[in-house]
């Protein structure tokens, strides 16, 4: 009992300073930017300290339930020796967390709304849902073969790249954006355990190298077949107008944002009926088809629980604190129109916010762990938190200039290539993954707000092509980083070993 209070303890420490940023940011701002102090500061302090609890109790179910159970099916499977069975489990599992992601969810309704009809938001859902079932198909089929996952990503970016020149241009937001919401919280961490897993078991793999890159499969599907979606369906009559993704993002969590205690029972309600699709496919392949029990299942069940709380407290500490004060700041800033101030707020909003997203934490955990401390999750973390800052202070730029989004992230794709070809192994899955994981929790509605604020607010802007592609700019950027100090670390350790051998 003293270890596991232990144990908490420095998981809440852990938290508060991976908030630090977070409050930092926002306080200078308020202050100085904005030049008043918040009504409801008191509201804010204390949902910042339920997100800090609320991210220590989900890290410790991480270590507990999800990790373990996801691995350990994953070495099941490779003893069963039975690949139909491997490669249907992997689909069901990306396609049921998927088609029940709340945000996905959101974003279909309001497409189909203000679209007229003409995007019907079940089959967008379940275009969305079918890619990423097929995304994890395919990384578990490269995790089988042993292939590089270079080549599947580059030749990813490469169809993203040519179908956006025959996709409509009311679709290519939704389509760009679409990948950084379809991964959710519990999603990523059990993806990555698959394929860690399935890594571990396999006889030749690697687990640093062929272990990671599921999650940058199912980032990279969604925009394929989005945009495929949308050329059919805008090919059968006139095109009418659809909202950006940022948008539906924004009105979804501005709506929840304003935090009401009544609200705290169907909260909890509502983070239930978010893992149940996971834990529904989990335990029908755990008992129905590898017909084995689970070990430690009261540790596991313990380790559940703990994520399912710590999801629920973060919500509600989101709801209470950060998102109100966020949007507000991010609105009032691009209403003043002080293009400086926008940029360096956008930067530091993209670091302090990945800093504290759930997901990459959950992965930089498990890639410090299988590469026995050679990559260190502290570091990891900062270099990605500083590429969505330098993405999204890119993107809000592209939306204060009026530049079209193609040409930014055709340039961005095309150095993730460049960098490809002369990143170290070990680092390039890590570095794809990176970007799928952050933009979630935390990330997304500031993001989001900031983008549709800017275009609302900037003249000659238009909200509904301006507005969108801050979540892209924030899911492209960290691949470049994290290469980019694979590259510098390999380039160091050369050099080293130079003067060494000179001495």
């Amino acid at each position: 009992m003293n270890e596991t209070i232990k144990l908490f303890i420095s998981d809440l420490k852990n938290a508060l300073s991976d908030l630090f940023p977070i409050i930092v940011v926002v306080t200078l701002f308020q202050m100085f930017a904005i030049g008043q102090v918040p009504d409801n500061i008191i509201s804010i302090v204390t949902g910042l300290a339920i997100v800090a609890i609320g991210l220590a109790l989900f890290i410790r179910g991480l270590e507990l339930g999800i990790f373990p159970i996801g691995e350990g099916l994953a070495v099941d499977f490779a003893r069963k020796g039975s690949v139909f069975w491997l490669l249907l489990f992997a689909f069901t599992l990306g396609f049921a967390t998927t088609i029940a992601e709340p945000a996905l969810i959101a974003i279909s309704q309001k497409a189909a709304s203000i679209s007229d009809g003409r995007i019907d938001a079940f089959w967008l859902r379940m275009t969305v849902a079918f890619s990423v079932g097929f995304a994890i198909v395919l990384g578990v089929v490269r995790i089988l073969l042993g292939h590089p996952v270079a080549y599947y990503i580059i030749g990813g970016y490469i169809l993203v790249v040519l179908i956006t020149f025959f996709a409509p241009p009311e679709i290519i937001g939704l389509a760009y954006d679409s990948g950084g919401v379809t991964t959710s919280t519990v999603t990523v961490p059990l993806v990555a355990a698959l394929g860690i897993g399935l890594a571990s078991s396999i006889k030749g793999r690697n687990p640093v190298i062929d272990g990671f890159g599921l999650i940058a499969f199912a980032s990279l599907t969604p925009m394929i077949f989005v945009q495929l979606y949308g050329i059919v369906v805008y090919a059968l009559g006139d095109t009418g107008t659809l909202e950006t993704v940022a948008e539906a993002i924004v009105a979804t969590e501005k709506a929840t944002a304003r935090f009401h205690w009544q609200s705290l029972f169907w909260d909890l309600i509502a983070t239930v009926k978010d893992v149940a699709p996971i834990l529904a496919v989990i335990f029908f392949f755990q008992y129905a088809i590898i017909k084995k029990p689970v070990a430690h299942l009261h540790r596991i069940a313990i380790g559940i629980a703990l994520v399912v709380l710590g999801l629920y407290a973060f919500i509600v500490g989101l709801e209470m604190g950060l998102f109100p004060i966020g949007e507000s700041i991010a609105f009032d800033l691009s209403a003043a129109g002080n293009r400086l101030l926008i940029y360096l707020f956008a930067f530091l909003i993209g670091f302090s916010t990945t800093m504290a997203e759930p997901s990459l934490l959950a992965i930089a955990i498990k890639a410090e762990e299988i590469s026995e401390g050679a990559i260190k999750q502290t570091r990891l973390r900062v270099i990605v938190a500083l590429g969505v800052a330098i993405g999204i202070a890119l993107g809000a730029y592209r939306i204060v200039v009026g530049d079209p989004i193609h040409y930014y992230i055709i340039a961005g794709y095309l150095l993730v290539i460049g960098f490809t070809y002369v990143a170290p192994d070990y680092i390039i899955p890590i570095a794809y993954d990176s970007g799928g994981v952050t933009t979630s929790t935390v990330t997304v509605p500031l993001v989001a707000a900031l983008g549709l604020g800017l275009a609302e607010n900037i003249e000659g802007r238009n909200p509904l092509v301006d507005g969108f592609g801050l979540i892209a700019f924030a899911s492209l950027f960290p691949m470049l980083t994290v290469m980019g100090y694979g590259i510098y670390a390999e380039y160091d350790k050369t050099h080293r070993k130079k003067k060494e051998a000179q001495q």
